[in-house]
């Protein structure tokens, strides 16, 4: 009659053997019920059902693992086995890494403690654990080294899609900051020189984050600066733009946009909305909204972009701005705000510092020195000095 340390031995072949022909219903029969994998990667459970899991995994990702026993030892209750196995991963994700082709040769030893014919526990050491977790930060470095190269391309296109000067206008100023949450964002502003001397200005927002958004917004961009040869008005422009870009966009995204022309010998500006937030124009101590409607680009077919005017005289600025602006929150919470952001304008007295240079200003000071940018920030101040 065989010694019970002879029949754990053999329980563990069998359980070896089932491992490599992934014959899960002998794995349930051979594990026991509160069965614990005390040598696990990372991401991986200690449990019965987590090992029958990872077995599964394992196997699918290869379509030729191979599995030997090379030697087995015991010890009261516990088998030790020492085991080689290589297989190439060319199959199924495996502990978050794609598939890579590579072949694969671990050795090891697995401990196993058997408990009234059941395996109870299981340890392991070895190549194994060391070439999976080497195979995983070589994948890992290899898309942080893409997802950079990315984000290299867009930042150029965006940098590129941004207008290299700003235009200089007697008895005007013209000041614009910008300013991404991360490498390359959606928002964006420019100027096209139109006919007559006349000035078109555009502030907008590609919805979303990131390299997505900074190609939709060089799209964009390249669509307005194209209308703006051959169209005379914001609201046309912003219609032609709006059925051009509508085809073309990926789902779920849209721009806002808020485009203006601006007369520099009368002082007229007028303008477009394209779901883009109100700007502002300060004039006497006051903050009025210059009020549009429109829906944002790329969103429906077939939009209509109501137009409106004002005149600037001097002492008077408009301000455009994104999202990114008021939704800026305080340590605590708190949003900076259309509300704040209304009044600060209004109570602005250009003979202390300029518009744009307060507002910043204000909103570092609202925000705090560890305040981590949420959107895109976009702010343009339009001054007129003298006309």
């Amino acid at each position: 009659m065989r010694s019970q340390e002879e029949k754990n031995k053999a329980l563990v072949r069998r359980f070896v053997r089932a491992q490599r022909e992934q014959d899960i219903a002998a794995l349930e029969e051979m594990l026991a019920p509160d069965f614990v994998d005390h040598s696990v990667l990372p991401g991986q459970g200690t449990t019965r059902e987590d090992f029958l899991q990872d077995v599964a995994e394992e196997q699918a990702a290869s379509s030729d693992a191979q599995l030997s026993i090379e030697d087995q030892m015991t010890e009261d209750d516990k088998v030790m086995t020492r085991l080689a196995i290589h297989g190439s991963h060319d199959q199924e994700m495996f502990t978050g890494v794609p598939p890579t082709g590579v072949e694969l040769k671990f050795t090891g030893i697995i401990i196993n403690r058997v408990v009234g014919g059941k395996i109870a526990e299981e340890w392991s050491e070895g190549t194994y654990a060391y070439e999976l977790a080497q195979q995983r930060l070589d994948h890992e470095l290899r898309e942080r080294e893409r997802i950079e190269q990315e984000l290299l391309v867009a930042r150029r296109i965006q940098q590129a899609s941004l207008p290299k000067e700003v235009p200089t206008l007697e008895g005007w100023q013209i000041t614009p900051f910008y300013q991404p949450a991360r490498e390359v964002g959606g928002d964006f502003y420019d100027f096209h020189l139109l006919f007559e001397g006349k000035l078109g200005l555009a502030v907008g927002d590609a919805t979303g984050k990131g390299v997505p958004a900074a190609l939709v917004m060089s799209t964009t961009c390249g669509m307005l600066r194209l209308a703006a040869q051959s169209y005379s008005s914001p609201g046309e422009m912003l219609q032609r733009v709006n059925e051009a870009l509508f085809p073309n966009i990926p789902p779920n995204m849209f721009v806002t946009c808020f485009y203006a022309i601006l007369d520099p010998n009368s002082g007229s500006l007028t303008y477009a909305n394209a779901g883009h937030d109100l700007p502002y124009l300060h004039r006497d101590g006051e903050a009025e909204e210059l009020r549009a409607t429109g829906m944002p680009l790329g969103l429906m077919p077939e939009m209509e972009y109501e137009e409106k005017e004002t005149i600037l005289e001097a002492g008077d600025s408009a301000v455009l701005y994104s999202d990114g602006l008021v939704e800026a929150h305080a340590p605590e919470g708190e949003m900076f705000g259309f509300p704040r952001l209304r009044a600060l304008i209004a109570e602005h007295a250009e003979e202390e510092k300029p518009l744009g240079d307060f507002l910043l200003e204000e909103l570092y000071s609202f925000v705090g020195e560890v305040w981590e940018q949420e959107d895109d920030i976009t702010l343009l101040t339009l001054r007129c000095s003298a006309l």
